[in-house]
């Protein structure tokens, strides 16, 4: 409706539909030929994905492979697609389901750039952390707990997060879109880092609170794959300056496509028949960074077996 309201001479189709279809997928690209493709359809709940693998990699993982393949086959000019700072070294579920997404489309961009595969589209990757006022964001739920007369729930004192606007992140997006010349890892400048909990108390005192005397902070503890700190970069990569300040590229270990091809096929296997430990376990051997914290996925880093655990 905004959009309408906002660019009237322009034809605009909203089309609903589920990235995991690829019979859907299909049918969208035949009808409209989509010059550009914007990727941001994700699972991106942490704590959530934790519980849920094997949905995780079917949306984040196929989901995306399918949408990479669709646009290639449909001669789309390039793709662009959302990752997250959760992707560097990943600690979940869910960072790693997006690391593995941009490992396939970044493979299969080298493949068309070398032509071992047909096809001229070309990928791009954005990176960035915490949008505000995104759904689920940290600062509608702080609204809510203040509305409610608290307490206000931070998972640790000395969690931090990087966040941008929405406003913000949507140029950013476009900006990296248009710069990309194919398979390359934008990283959004994310400024400095916020403490979760320093947060919470400048939003109980612009309500005209007192912190911890009206309106309490609760320590709740960190959730099922939560960090206490995200990284845009992995010690293992560098980066590149852009002609935006704001945008750098990063440096990343290359995949090959054919190599990746088997391993995906199996993903959906293993995803489709929701086995939950080989779905990870299979994550951990093609990331092999992804390392679990405060998980019962742990186990699969310590090398234990199945019936161990």
């Amino acid at each position: 409706m905004e959009f309408e309201k906002k660019y009237p001479g322009i034809d605009f189709v909203p089309v609903i539909g589920d990235v995991r279809v690829i019979q859907r997928l299909r049918m969208v690209f035949e009808l409209y030929h989509p010059q550009i493709v914007f990727h941001a359809a994700a699972y991106k709940h942490v704590p959530l994905m934790e519980e849920n693998p094997c949905e995780a990699v079917y949306v984040n993982v196929i989901g995306s492979r399918q949408v990479a393949d669709m646009a290639v086959e449909y001669e789309a000019e390039k793709m662009i697609m959302i990752s997250t700072d959760k992707a560097v070294n990943p600690t979940n579920v869910m960072g790693a389901s997006k690391r593995l997404a941009e490992i396939y489309v970044q493979s299969l961009g080298t493949a068309i750039k070398e032509r071992k595969v047909k096809g001229n589209t070309k990928f791009i990757t954005t990176r960035f952390g915490n949008v505000l006022g995104s759904n689920g964001s940290v600062i509608p739920r702080f609204k809510e707990q203040i509305e409610n007369g608290g307490p206000v729930t931070v998972t640790h004192p000395d969690i931090i997060r990087y966040f941008m606007t929405i406003p913000e992140a949507c140029r950013l997006v476009m900006e990296a879109g248009m710069m990309g010349e194919g398979n390359e890892i934008f990283v959004f400048e994310m400024g400095e880092p916020v403490r979760i909990v320093d947060l919470a108390t400048r939003m109980i005192e612009l309500a005209g609170y007192r912190p911890d005397e009206d309106i309490k902070i609760e320590f709740t503890g960190l959730r099922p794959g939560e960090k206490l700190y995200e990284e845009l970069l992995s010690t293992e990569e560098n980066t590149l300056p852009t002609s935006n300040k704001k945008i750098k590229i990063a440096k990343v270990r290359r995949y090959e496509y054919d190599d990746v091809l088997d391993s995906y096929s199996e993903f959906e296997a293993l995803a489709r028949n929701v086995r939950i430990m080989d779905t990870v376990t299979l994550m951990k051997k093609i990331v092999p960074e992804f390392i679990s914290k405060n998980s019962r996925f742990e186990v699969l880093d310590k090398g234990e077996s199945l019936s161990e655990k």
